[in-house]
This record gives C-alpha cells, sequence and structure tokens, in this order.
C-alpha cells in the first residue's frame, strides 16, 4: 500500500485503463514494499453496508485479489480500509491498506495483494474507520509454488447461474465443500427481463423476479443486474469461503456473442459495441481480472507442478458469427448440405483467435505440470447426431416456443426416430450381418448437436489439437446447462485429451427445450451416449456443479445435483463419478 501521499493508488483510481476500445475498472495494485505500518482495527466495528459481501479471486503462488462493494449513501468518494491475516480474529495481520472508491466503478474496491507466501490459507476484512462499518470476514488462498511437489488439486467447476431460473442451491453447497478453488464457465449474470428466459411458475414465488424488469442494455442496468445477483445470500456465501478464477460467457452480455454481435441484440438497443463496453465494464467492476486491462481474459494459474490451468475466451474477442442451420434450407424445405459443409468447413473461421490461439501453445509447450487443463466455455467434445433426430429437435424446441408444448404427433416421431437409431447402432456394434444400407445411412448422416459449440468451427479445433503434443489434457466446459464427459478425438481419431462437462447452477436443460421427462429423459440420455460416438456420459435434467479433483496418476470427475432449485434446503447429492488416468 503507498504511504501517505497515495500517489500511486490515485494514479490508479483516477485513470481507468482504456485499451483496445474497453474501459474497465482497475485493481488497486498493493506490493509489500508500499505497505503502511500495522495499526489495530477499531475494535467496535460493526456489519453494515458492505451488502454484496466480500470475494477473493484469481489466487497465484504470492498474490490474490480481495473484492468488495460499500453501499455509499451520496456521491463522491469513500475512504476504505482492508486487511488479511493469517487468523480469524486478526491477531495475525500480514498486511494492510486503505483505497478510495467512487461511482467511478460503482463503489466496488478490488485489491491486488502482491507479495504473500504461498500455499497458505488468509482470512481478510474490509471497514470503514469513519462509520466503524465492516464487511463479512473472507477467506482465501495463495496456490502452491510452481516447483512445489503437491498430491492433488480440488477444484469446482461450474455455470450459468439464471437468478429467476431457481435457487442458487449449488453454490452454497461448493460454498461448503472442500475444494481449493471455484472455477466459474461463464453466464454468472443473465441479461434478460422480468417475465423472459429463466421465469417459471416458481419465479414470482421464490422471489426471483430479475432487477432491473428490461432486458439490460446500459451500463447502470448491468450493474443493478450484478447487485441483485451478489445479493443472493448462496452465492454471497460461497464468495466469501472460496476464491473464483473466472471467465466470461455470453449472457454477461446477451445470448449468443460473437466479436461484434449477438442473437439477443436488436437494432432498438443501440450500437452493440456501446453495449458490449458497457457489460464488460460491469463484469469488471464485480469480477475483477488479474489480466484487467482489457479484453483479454485469457491467463494461466499453476497449482505447484502437478496442473496448469489455462482459462480461455471462446466467445468475445475472436469468435465468427456462429453458423445457423434456418440459413440452409429452402422454402420448398430442402437442406443444402453442400452450401453448410463449405461454410463448417472455411479455414478462416476463429473461435479463439490466433492471438490467443499462439499465446496458449507457448504455455502449453513450455509447461512441465502433470496435466494441463483448459477452462472454457463451450463443449469441445465432437457431439454429431443423425440429421433425422437433429431435425426432430429442432421441430419439438419450435412447438414449445410456439405453443407451449410439443404436438403429440412430433413427440412420437421423435421417439420412434430414438428407438429406431439405437436398435440400429446395437445391431451394428453386436456385427448383426442383416443391417442395410439404408439403415448404416440413417446412422451416418449426422450434423452437429450445437453450432454455438466447437463442432461449429472444427477447422480451428483441429489447430488446437495439433498444440497438445500428447500431454495429460483435460478440457472443461459449461454453457449448455447440462452435464457431459466425452474424449477429445482429432480428425485422423486420435485420443488427444478428455472433456468434463458441468450442469448449471440454475438455468434449464435439455429437458426444458424438448419437453420431456422422466423415464423418457432417461431412455433420450442413454440413446446420446450410444449415438455420439465421443459421449460416455450425460446427464440432461439436472443443476448442479462437477468436482475434479486431480492427483499424479488420474483425474477424478464427480458430479453433484441437486434434488431440486425449486425449494429452500433442498439437499446437493454426488450422482456420478468417473475416473480417467
Amino acid at each position: 500500500m503507498m504511504k501517505s501521499n497515495f500517489s500511486r493508488r490515485s494514479f490508479l483510481k483516477n485513470s481507468l485503463l482504456f485499451s483496445g476500445g474497453v474501459l474497465l475498472a482497475p485493481n488497486f495494485i498493493s506490493c509489500s514494499k508500499d505497505d503502511e505500518p500495522i495499526n489495530q482495527a477499531p475494535t467496535d466495528l460493526k456489519l453494515s453496508n458492505f451488502n454484496e459481501g466480500v470475494a477473493s479471486f484469481d489466487p497465484t503462488a504470492t498474490s490474490i485479489i480481495l473484492w468488495t462493494r460499500y453501499a455509499a449513501s451520496k456521491n463522491g468518494s469513500v475512504n476504505l480500509s482492508w486487511e488479511i491475516s493469517a487468523d480469524a480474529k486478526f491477531s495475525q495481520v500480514l498486511r494492510q491498506g486503505k483505497v478510495v472508491t467512487d461511482e467511478s466503478r460503482d463503489f466496488t474496491i478490488a485489491v491486488d495483494v502482491q507479495g504473500l507466501p504461498s500455499n497458505k490459507a488468509f482470512y481478510y476484512r474490509f471497514y470503514n474507520v469513519a462509520t466503524k462499518e465492516v464487511s463479512v470476514i473472507g477467506e482465501t488462498i495463495t496456490l502452491p509454488s510452481i516447483s512445489d511437489s503437491i498430491s492433488q488439486v480440488k477444484m469446482a467447476v461450474c455455470s450459468c447461474a439464471n437468478f429467476a431460473a431457481g435457487l442458487f442451491t449449488v453454490y452454497e453447497a461448493m460454498a461448503k465443500s472442500d475444494v481449493d478453488v471455484i472455477v466459474h464457465l461463464g453466464d454468472y449474470i443473465y441479461e434478460y427481463g422480468a417475465g423472459e428466459y429463466g421465469t417459471n411458475a416458481y419465479t414470482a414465488s421464490l422471489g426471483r423476479t430479475h432487477v432491473p424488469a428490461n432486458e439490460i442494455v446500459t451500463l447502470e442496468d448491468y450493474r443493478a443486474r450484478y447487485k441483485q445477483y451478489r445479493r443472493d445470500e448462496k452465492l454471497k456465501l460461497a464468495h466469501q469461503k472460496k476464491p473464483f478464477i473466472a471467465v466470461w460467457d455470453d449472457h454477461e452480455i446477451t445470448n449468443d456473442t460473437y466479436k461484434d454481435g449477438a442473437e439477443n441484440h436488436q437494432p432498438k438497443e443501440g450500437d452493440f459495441s456501446v453495449r458490449k463496453l458497457a457489460a464488460l465494464k460491469a463484469y469488471s467492476e464485480y469480477i475483477p481480472l488479474k489480466t484487467g486491462n482489457d479484453s483479454r481474459i485469457y491467463r494461466d494459474f499453476h497449482f505447484g507442478n502437478l496442473l496448469s490451468l489455462y482459462m480461455l475466451d471462446t466467445r468475445v474477442i475472436a469468435r465468427d458469427k456462429q453458423l445457423e442451420y434456418a440459413t440452409y434450407f429452402s422454402s420448398n424445405g430442402s437442406f443444402n448440405a453442400t452450401a453448410f459443409q463449405a461454410d463448417l468447413l472455411n479455414p478462416n473461421r476463429q473461435l479463439l483467435g490466433s492471438e490467443q490461439m499462439s499465446w496458449l501453445g507457448s504455455k502449453i509447450a513450455s509447461s512441465t505440470s502433470t496435466w494441463q487443463v483448459l477452462g472454457q466455455q463451450v463443449l469441445m467434445t465432437k457431439m454429431m447426431l443423425p440429421s433425422e433426430l437433429l431435425l426432430l429437435m429442432a421441430q419439438i424446441n419450435g412447438e414449445i416456443d410456439a405453443l407451449g408444448s410439443a404436438q403429440p404427433a412430433t413427440l412420437q416421431a421423435f421417439q420412434t426416430s430414438v428407438s429406431g437409431l439405437v436398435t440400429i447402432k446395437s445391431r451394428i456394434l453386436a456385427n448383426d450381418p442383416t443391417v442395410t444400407a439404408a439403415d448404416k445411412l440413417r446412422l451416418s448422416t449426422v450434423l452437429p448437436y450445437n453450432l454455438d459449440a466447437w463442432d461449429g468451427y472444427p477447422i480451428e479445433r483441429e489447430k488446437l489439437y495439433a498444440l497438445l503434443n500428447g500431454k495429460k489434457v483435460v478440457t472443461l466446459a459449461g454453457d449448455t446447462h447440462n452435464a457431459w464427459q466425452g474424449e477429445l478425438k482429432s480428425s485422423s481419431n486420435k485420443v488427444v485429451g478428455i472433456e468434463i462437462a458441468t450442469s448449471s447452477v440454475s438455468s434449464p436443460g435439455l429437458e426444458t427445450y424438448l419437453g420431456i421427462g422422466g423415464t423418457q429423459l432417461v431412455q433420450f440420455e442413454q440413446a446420446l451416449n450410444l449415438l455420439i460416438d465421443d459421449l460416455e456420459y450425460s446427464n440432461l435434467s439436472k443443476r448442479g456443479y462437477l468436482k475434479a479433483t486431480f492427483s499424479a496418476t488420474d483425474v477424478k470427475a464427480e458430479w453433484f445435483f441437486a434434488t431440486t432449485v425449486f425449494e429452500a434446503g433442498a439437499a446437493v447429492n454426488l450422482e456420478k463419478t468417473i475416473t480417467k488416468s
């Protein structure tokens, strides 16, 4: 912390970093050489006016970002103090400092505390000396040094928390778990207005209506939405108890965002670039990152010599617009497969982009960690479905959107297709010589399940696979609201890694999109696992999180699911475990 002249601190506070067209809130930097003498905090502090709690982000072996927001009663600036201690009673204060915040950053504070000892647990708090107000006490850690030999790393992986869709029971479960860190893969907030996506029969009675009521577009809108989410008691607890390592996905801006547009941005909502800048500024205020100076949020973390984690951006900085199947259908209903394949295999289409790809390649090439882990947003596993089934799924979803439910005839056709395809695949696996060419064609005529995922950018996926160099690779994914586990295979069918994907915190899954449940849904899960060659596990209906435990020999993936997100006090139970070496 700077001494009394506050020169360095004032510079950081008053000159919001502007790079690449993105205006972000900077972190206040605290180096050990800047510290003021340790002073005793007032003893008569009371919990008040830190309504969004505390949080910590981006732990390294020597640093951690500490966060809070103060509820100022008027405009102007507020002077706050912070301290970090080896014990919860703050009798062993290691570092402390003072910061000034104001309305330019919505009265948030993010202190990047550097020069800390590695592989330690800490307690921290913020307080206002003038008003005797104090925050709750947060808990956090620093990571082991890259030279340290450690036996395991435990991380909780989550994504997709729609406030209107249900209670944040999953956040509470992660807070009470034994994981080291929470890795958040995006869709931390949703942009929709009251009554829009995520709203269900329980929204009003649970007090989960989105604030503001309109779809968020302006900086003040996004800030208000973050405040609503961060005042949720279960999310507050998760941030209080565990450090987060996060990346954004699309809903932090708007649905199906790409580098210069989005599906859910209309001309009447103004210039998309203005909206994106507002969204990213609000994000930087409430989820501070180590990069902190522009929209390039890709960065790496090292857990001793065991694991290197690379947090990637597959959404904002380089993504070309998603392909849409509807574009390739003619007025008579025929599908132009030739045009679709030409566009899908266009070598210039990007998801990561050349700069991020080059950065990742150099990092992986130089890493000596046992595990290389990619923390990113969208599914990487090839999810190729028989086209007849994919078209029926699209028809069902369209009928639900237009009519409120799928038509019985369409559901029956869907079931018949699933049953028939499963039967053919089972016969082929049993080496049945009576399987006809027509049967095989039904199975081999496939299309990507989700063009918003890596399946919509297959050429760049191959470029990524070429960088992995035979290392032990695990990809983490979110976005789909469903749980998956699959093998990552190159175009030559070489296994280059595995993928483990988390369900959502509260957002509805495939059971809602298809309007099916119970036995029918379980049968469809089983069918997917059989029909999609690279898929080994799926859960299409439950909200939860993924716990990944890495050791020198294997990674254990455990999927925890809530019994419901519509009732307070619901249990979150372990349902599936898969171990891979």
